[in-house]
């Protein structure tokens, strides 16, 4: 019997082509796909400028340095995310904090967000950056979150590496209409993919301009911004940057792999309503998607009802894997982890995400999945809960 995991990339004899005529080219690393796809996604997200990178966390790195983000800063996010949402604060030598979760759809509650802000002015700790967390591929509350932003004066970087091709209140998220920058991911199990690899969206020019000095060392070679120039090969670095750039084999993977996108966004919606219908006489909540929001669908999470099932999560997880069906959990909360425990972060900090956490349970959703495969995923999951 086949293993489904929980995620998998399509790749198609297109996408095979698009690298292959790259690799028999004159460019490998920087020529001329990585502006095409940097095109690609702004087009698809009605984004004025867009930066690539090696990868999402690369892309909150420099959005995070182009705000200016550095010591006695504080960036504050969801504990429910991986790692990177809240790493790329302590890049920058910043503090994290975090804000509690809706429950019922796994993002960042604007409430609580509400509430900490009042409680930091109070106290002269007002985040420089908030970073909502489109988690599963469900935009937050952006609106609300950007009327807060212009209130108590903090940046706004949407991390949507769960959310490309995402649309909140009739627009494309990524074009930013309550936010600075807007962050997405092209990991293998994202919702397209680059191999691996990150971009940084934005309508501000002078943002574009310094996230694109970070991704590569800091050096311009462009002559409106040079102090001198000595010739055709002349270069400066003017600030301290990375070495964080895409190449072009990887970005002829994602431009080849962009022209399905809403395709794939459909198909993962698709599947989702499938998962409902199969689901609905079992003791598992799916999560909510808001109104005037269309999800992604990077992840498919339930949460179980624990007083209803006979076995314990991680038995349920054990005895998923051993009939085939690649569940997965998302997300261990960040503030729990042991590096952020040494911070200062202490179980019982963020009592909903912990919460969250004890019931979720991620199910196999990739577009290349069947409805039979859907069938056995719930019947599996059925047998081993009862």
């Amino acid at each position: 019997m086949s293993f489904i995991p929980y995620g998998r990339q399509l790749i198609s004899q297109d996408d095979i082509d698009a690298v292959a005529e790259v690799l028999r080219g004159d460019f490998l690393t920087q020529g001329p796909k990585v502006g095409e796809f940097e095109r690609g996604v702004s087009d698809a997200v009605g984004a004025s400028h867009a930066v690539a990178c090696n990868s999402g966390t690369s892309a909150l790195h420099i959005a995070c340095l182009a705000l200016g983000l550095g010591e006695g800063d504080y960036l504050w996010t969801s504990p429910n995310s991986f790692v990177a949402s809240a790493n790329c604060a302590r890049y920058c030598g910043a503090s994290v904090d975090f804000v509690d979760i809706d429950l019922h759809t796994g993002n960042m509650d604007v409430n609580r967000l509400q509430e900490k802000l009042i409680h930091a002015r109070q106290h002269g700790k007002l985040p420089k950056v908030v970073v909502p967390v489109h988690f599963a591929g469900q935009p937050c509350e952006m609106a609300e979150i950007g009327r807060l932003a212009q209130e108590y004066g903090f940046y706004v970087i949407e991390d949507a590496s769960h959310a490309l091709g995402a649309q909140y209140h009739g627009a494309p998220v990524g074009s930013s209409q309550y936010s600075d920058i807007t962050v997405f991911s092209f990991h293998p199990v994202k919702i397209i993919t680059s191999g691996e690899g990150g971009m940084a969206v934005t309508n501000n020019p002078v943002f574009a301009e310094k996230m694109r000095l970070f991704v590569s060392h800091g050096i311009t070679k462009d002559p409106e911004h040079l102090s001198q120039n000595d010739g055709p090969w002349y270069y400066e670095q003017q600030e301290l940057g990375f070495n964080y750039r895409m190449t072009d084999i990887h970005a002829a993977l994602g431009v080849s792999q962009l022209t399905r996108l809403g395709e794939w966004v459909a198909r993962r919606n698709q599947l989702a309503e499938h998962y409902h219908d199969l689901l609905q006489s079992l003791p598992v909540t799916p999560l909510e998607v808001i109104s005037q929001v269309i999800s992604s669908y990077h992840l498919y999470v339930i949460r179980l009802d624990l007083n209803e099932i006979k076995i314990g999560r991680r038995q349920l997880v054990e005895r998923l894997r051993g009939q085939g069906i690649g569940v997965q959990i998302h997300y261990i909360p960040i503030h729990t982890q042991p590096y952020y425990s040494k911070l200062g972060f202490s179980k019982g900090d963020f009592p909903v995400a912990e919460q969250y956490y004890q019931e979720a349970l991620s199910l196999p959703l990739f577009p290349a999945m069947s409805e039979e495969d859907l069938d056995r995923v719930a019947v599996a999951l059925k047998s081993s809960i009862n």
